[in-house]
């Protein structure tokens, strides 16, 4: 328990914050540090509430954090929330670095973060892996580079997941197909949107997050879109919050469908389309 900082939290753990390098060796606090103990907060602030929501309906909640590299958020969830109010509940760390899943495993033994458990998979291995249980609660991929954020989310639907929290990064999928088609798309004004290299790359990132969220909307969930910091501390700082709420799914998906017809993304509709069959855009979609 801390007692000296007044910028650390009465019960958080003091020797996990100097693992995860917020407080220096000697315990104290420098101005980068008070910058990284903010940002642990301000995504700390989204999260919180989908934990407690998912814990109001069991004890048990279960959370798989994708792409866990040294379990930083996992750690500081499981500090803040899970061993005081959620002992039953359990954190599952996904990393494919076999150092980085040994060294967690190491650190929660020596803090007794009993619940908290990590495995040696890829995002993708983890869709079908016997080690994870089949009700999952809450899905986080921050940072999973590329397409690991859509596997993330493949995973998050196969398990119907109540809540999905993502910071997409180094998308470039979809920026090779706009780059791939673009002199067929050069017959549509609208490429114009994407027609220089660095346009491509930049507008491929956007959309790419956006027929995420319309994915995500055409499965029933409630799509929110935020910045995770400020923008000073990271060019990578979209914020995506999917909460299960079973709305209707016919228009999102018929959006989809359209955004894939008119970009010339059509080859990706297999990925966006997770768990739903690819349609064109003058079919039925998803039912309400």
């Amino acid at each position: 328990m801390n007692t000296q900082h007044p910028d650390i939290r009465p019960d958080q753990s003091v020797e996990l914050l100097k693992q995860l390098h917020i407080l220096t060796r000697d315990g104290k606090l420098n101005q980068d540090s008070r910058r990284k103990l903010k940002q642990v907060y301000h995504l700390y602030h989204f999260i919180e509430p989908l934990l407690a929501e998912a814990l109001a309906e069991r004890p048990d909640i279960q959370l798989v954090d994708h792409g866990a590299g040294k379990s930083y958020l996992g750690f500081i969830l499981y500090d803040l929330f899970f061993k005081s109010q959620a002992p039953d509940g359990r954190i599952h760390g996904i990393e494919t670095r076999d150092e980085l899943v040994i060294s967690s495993r190491r650190l929660a033994d020596k803090l007794g973060f009993r619940g908290m458990r990590f495995q040696n998979l890829t995002v993708a291995e983890s869709i079908t892996s016997a080690r994870l249980p089949d009700r999952i609660d809450v899905v986080t991929a921050l940072h999973a580079c590329n397409t690991a954020t859509d596997d993330a989310i493949r995973f998050a639907l196969k398990k119907r997941a109540r809540f999905i929290v993502l910071v997409p990064c180094c998308q470039a999928e979809v920026a090779a197909v706009l780059r791939k088609n673009k002199q067929q798309a050069l017959k549509d004004s609208l490429s114009e949107l994407w027609r220089h290299p660095i346009h491509t790359r930049e507008f491929g990132s956007h959309v790419t997050n956006v027929l995420r969220c319309l994915q995500l909307e055409s499965h029933g969930y409630q799509v929110n879109v935020t910045e995770l910091v400020g923008w000073e501390h990271s060019m990578k700082n979209e914020l995506i919050i999917a909460s299960d709420r079973q709305l209707p799914r016919r228009r999102p998906s018929e959006r989809l469908a359209e955004l894939l017809h008119r970009l010339g993304l059509e080859e990706l509709g297999e990925r966006f389309f997770a768990g739903v069959p690819v349609r064109t855009p003058a079919t039925d979609c998803a039912p309400d």
